[in-house]
């Protein structure tokens, strides 16, 4: 596609990825600052990765609910910390129906608070314990810096809140909940996320521990592509989440949240996509096969639209679609179904009916390498097997170039060299002042330090103060 309007990766990564969301129809800019339109495309892919989920939480004994959006602004008030971390963003209202109101509100950043406030009301007693709830929802955050799907002023997402009679019960749901994420996205995404926890410096506001599932994008930075949080009591004594317990003793609940947003659908784009564009995953994109029938007379436009209905209905298993339109040649649709992402593409003519064959086109392959016939008595078992060859294919793809780019320095000079590539997998002190010297010197951040460690002691890539774990670095979206 030599007229394609947006550049190749190695050009410009940046505006590769922003005239691509465009150009394939995911989001459009809203008409307000940092704003984001969700167009039907995008918006199928969300569902099916909210569908993906949805049924990972219903499974783990969540059920879902809804809040409001406004909260009181006394509400952020009652934990100092996670004020602090989300004053900067807060978007207050001060004026509703023609008059000053007498406490301001603010659209939820986060919803934390007024969880914490119902929770309040819900629990009294141990046999109250645990509350699973999820919300699907959106959130204003007035962000500096926009980018689609990446980072807006407001998103969608969902959010996790629990609460629970133990600091074991909090402790386990929250790294129940990390490895949900890391399932989703390893399994529906094939994206091969680092699972771990961050630092102090890079915890949610109000957390005990925060623990983050990272993805390397085809640029080499890093994602973080969804959360949980541990907050032990905090929350619990600002919002006076008590219970009686067994003993008949007053105690607070243990509190977590988790959550995963449309950024999820940034990652997808970065880390799958090529410079032909979109390469989506079979068990998330929008429609899995799409049909290109192939005529030049109104005759065999006849025979061939008779032979794809067919088609379709025999692979009512699978998310297909049909291109009828007029007007545009094969090529233009292959380009453009390219350009779209589809994991297999069907071309079928009259010779191919002809030869009772199909001719299959795979989206991770480009060019004739991709491309094979089939016979078309066995068009559902080549589909359904060629669909999941993709979704591992992309996974290890994906995984094999994160290895590639991940790299072990063993002294600082080459630290700034691996961050220059990629994840830079490092001895760390765990040391606020460190962190922040190693950010100013190289722009990038302490993205996790990995559940899967190697038990050792060493000392620390940058001061030779104690390490006894290992952290990845890199810039990061």
């Amino acid at each position: 596609m030599a007229d394609k309007p947006f550049p190749s990766q190695a050009e410009d990564f940046n505006e590769w990825y922003n005239q691509l969301v465009l150009k394939a129809e995911l989001a459009d800019y809203g008409p307000t600052r940092g704003s984001m339109v969700v167009r039907p495309y995008g918006w199928t892919l969300w569902e099916n990765c909210q569908a993906a989920l949805d049924k990972r939480f219903k499974a783990t004994g969540h059920v879902n609910a809804g809040f409001p959006m406004f909260i009181p602004a006394s509400f952020l008030q009652k934990e100092s910390e996670h004020v602090q971390g989300f004053a900067p963003e807060l978007a207050v209202v001060t004026q509703a129906g023609g008059e000053e109101l007498t406490e301001p509100m603010v659209v939820r950043p986060t919803s934390e608070t007024i969880i914490g406030h119902m929770y309040a009301k819900w629990i009294q007693s141990y046999q109250d314990l645990p509350v699973l709830i999820n919300l699907w929802n959106s959130v204003v955050r007035w962000e500096k810096r926009t980018k689609l799907f990446i980072r807006g002023t407001e998103f969608y997402w969902q959010e996790g809140h629990t609460a629970h009679a133990t600091e074991q019960e909090a402790q386990e749901e929250t790294l129940r909940m990390l490895g949900v994420y890391t399932d989703f996205a390893r399994t529906e995404a094939a994206i091969p996320v680092i699972p771990g926890l961050k630092s102090q410096q890079e915890k949610f506001a109000g957390a005990e521990n925060s623990y983050t599932i990272e993805g390397m994008m085809g640029d080499g930075r890093a994602l973080q592509s969804a959360t949980s949080h541990y907050f032990g009591q905090r929350f619990a004594k600002a919002f006076d989440i008590q219970y009686v317990d067994r003993d008949n003793t007053l105690q607070y609940a243990w509190t977590t949240s988790w959550g995963l947003s449309t950024r999820m659908i940034g990652g997808i784009i970065m880390v799958h996509g090529d410079d032909q564009g979109l390469v989506l995953p079979p068990r998330l994109a929008p429609y899995q096969v799409v049909i290109v029938p192939i005529w030049r007379s109104d005759e065999e436009r006849d025979l061939v639209f008779e032979e794809v209905t067919k088609l379709q209905a025999e692979l009512s298993d699978y998310r297909v679609r049909i291109d009828r339109r007029e007007g545009h040649s094969p090529g233009f649709k292959f380009n453009d179904w390219e350009m779209r992402g589809v994991p297999l593409r069907i071309e079928l003519g009259p010779r191919d009916i002809a030869n009772n064959e199909i001719v299959l086109a795979r989206r991770d392959i480009p060019g004739r390498e991709g491309k094979q016939s089939a016979p078309r008595s066995a068009a559902a078992g080549i589909v359904g097997e060629l669909l999941d060859t993709i979704q591992q294919h992309l996974y290890d793809r994906a995984l094999a170039k994160r290895e590639e780019r991940t790299a072990t320095p063993t002294n600082y000079s080459d630290l700034k060299d691996a961050i220059e590539q990629g994840f830079a997998r490092v001895w760390w002190c765990e040391q606020a002042d460190c962190e922040d010297a190693i950010k100013a010197d190289t722009g990038a951040s302490s993205r996790c330090i990995p559940t899967e460690q190697e038990p050792g002691n060493a000392t620390c890539i940058r001061d030779g103060r104690p390490a006894t774990r290992m952290a990845i670095f890199a810039r990061a979206y």
